[in-house]
């Protein structure tokens, strides 16, 4: 098994606590549905900041901002795709930007 890093990118957010609990719960039947292959189910994030090597900054979040991160295992890129395809995320207009990690 390798290591996949899932970026999240866009989409909406709840604005009920209904909807909210709705959110969540699907969330955790994609984890659940994962089992032992989510090694960190990660967490929302906020605007990015980036350090350009000239040494200047900038504080948009980026040309694609990322709004979450999870580590997964998977077996290959292929299974890492379709362990993504089933993400809420998708349903709620967002994206996910799959790598492998080396190992160092």
């Amino acid at each position: 098994m390798a290591k996949y890093l899932f970026v999240y990118h866009g989409g909406t957010s709840p604005n009920t606590q209904a909807e909210i609990d709705e959110v969540m719960d699907q969330w955790g039947a994609w984890f659940a549905s994962m089992g032992g292959a989510v090694i960190d189910g990660g967490a929302p994030v906020g605007l990015s900041t980036t350090v350009n090597s000239d040494g200047s900054v900038v504080n948009n979040g980026g040309a694609n901002p990322a709004s979450g991160y999870s580590l997964i295992d998977a077996a290959d890129d292929q299974d890492a795709v379709n362990k993504a395809k089933a993400c809420p995320i998708l349903a709620a207009g967002g994206s996910i930007e799959l790598a492998p990690i080396h190992e160092m």
